[in-house]
């Protein structure tokens, strides 16, 4: 076992408490679309995701190593820039949970580690590089790619599936949706689970504990694999709900097309090292998904609030992580200071998501949203279905002539 110094156990503390708020925070990536079309239960498929989480976590060690071996020079790096970094990646996580929004853990975790470092020690330390072709490039890549493949794969499952019987269809759908559901869970361990290895690999490189260029030890692949799992398990009903029910309504064609194609693209990039994130790639196949269909729409509104978070991620976390650095350079008690901050933000977000619980019983039931101009507009300048004119003077004229009538009279 690695010799250890007190800044570098919590550390390690701080790194499994975001891979936890990781896995609550991604819940919504694996089972939200499995959720909202009842092909299983919410707690079913949050115990399903969190096992699968766990196996993930042991089966590739590409994605930590970019981390720990690519992103930013791990000379000169020190155990408490690793704390600012995940102090910034953490509160980002627990802000965007509050409001329901999905916006990406790694990329959380990426902004905080390069914000710390530039405060730390330059902006020559972070390849940038690395920084471009691994993290922005499938950024904005991901989504793109998953929305698109799932929208042909819905429209592909509609035609081949004009004839078939339409339960029996649906039934065989859920049923596929169980299968790919369990693989973008697998894939998200995969993925999500290494980025908390490799920040702590980074971490113990930085403290002297393990040699540079080492692969992460097995204790951390497994305790990295538990965190995630048990976050994953407590499931983000908020944002399971705004992935599954806000952006659009799926049928499970569509939900299986979404989840296959995002496990796709995911599985892709762990393979090749990409620090991608999960979550821009199932939001992208939903949205595809949802144009996928004759007739299908997504909710732009919700749409745009969720791109307006994925660009402030990276900065957000950046800018609070180089606040927490700063602090930490006064010494311990600088430490202990953004230690107790960090602390306060938790529980007084927790505290404020306790006047609107949203769990496993009312995750579904998703208010409706007002309707735009547009789709005002466009209602007033439609012209009704055959046969509703005609219902409607059906119903109305009889109504008219009662009223116009004279009063009735009564003979004595």
């Amino acid at each position: 076992m690695e010799s250890f110094s007190l800044i570098l156990a919590i550390v390690v503390i701080t790194a499994l408490a975001f891979d936890f708020t990781n896995g609550f925070h991604d819940t919504a990536n694996a089972m939200a679309t499995t959720i909202s079309t009842g092909a299983l239960k919410p707690k079913v498929a949050v115990a399903m995701s969190a096992v699968l989480n766990l196996v993930g976590a042991f089966l590739s060690v590409e994605v930590a190593n970019t981390i720990s071996k690519g992103l930013v020079d791990e000379t000169g790096i020190r155990p408490e820039v690793i704390f600012a970094a995940l102090v910034g990646a953490i509160l980002w996580n627990l802000a965007t949970w509050l409001v329901g929004l999905p916006s990406s853990s790694s990329h959380a975790l990426m902004g905080g580690l390069i914000g710390a470092t530039i405060a730390s020690a330059g902006v020559g330390a972070v390849h940038g590089d690395v920084l471009v072709t691994k993290v922005l490039i499938p950024a904005i890549a991901a989504p793109i790619v998953a929305g698109l493949a799932a929208m042909l794969a819905t429209r592909l499952s509609y035609t081949l599936g004009k004839k078939a019987d339409g339960k029996a269809a649906a039934k065989g759908y859920r049923t596929g949706q169980i299968a790919s559901a369990g693989l973008v869970s697998l894939a998200h361990g995969t993925n999500d689970a290494q980025k908390t290895m490799g920040i702590i690999t980074l971490a113990l490189v930085a403290g002297g504990a393990v040699a540079p260029d080492s692969d992460p030890p097995m204790w951390v692949i497994l305790s990295a694999g538990v965190a995630i799992a048990l976050g994953t398990y407590l499931g983000g009903w908020r944002i399971i709900r705004t992935m599954g029910k806000g952006l659009t309504d799926l049928q499970p064609q569509q939900g299986f097309a979404a989840q296959t194609s995002a496990a796709t693209v995911i599985l892709a990039s762990s393979h090749l090292g990409f620090s991608l994130s999960t979550t821009h790639s199932v939001s992208g196949s939903v949205m595809g998904a949802g144009l996928g269909r004759k007739g299908g729409v997504v909710r732009w509104s919700t749409a745009t609030r969720m791109f307006v978070a994925w660009g402030l991620t990276l900065p957000a976390a950046a800018l609070v992580a180089a606040l927490a650095e700063y602090v930490t350079g006064f010494g311990d008690w600088g430490t202990a200071l953004v230690a107790v901050f960090l602390v306060a933000s938790s529980a007084a977000i927790w505290k404020l998501s306790r006047r609107e619980i949203i769990d496993h019983t009312n995750v579904i039931d998703v208010p409706e949203e007002p309707a735009g101009v547009v789709t005002t507009a466009i209602a007033a300048v439609t012209p009704p279905p055959a046969g509703t004119v005609t219902e409607d003077l059906t119903a109305t004229i009889p109504a008219r002539v009662a009223e116009s009538a004279p009063p009735a009279t009564t003979s004595v």
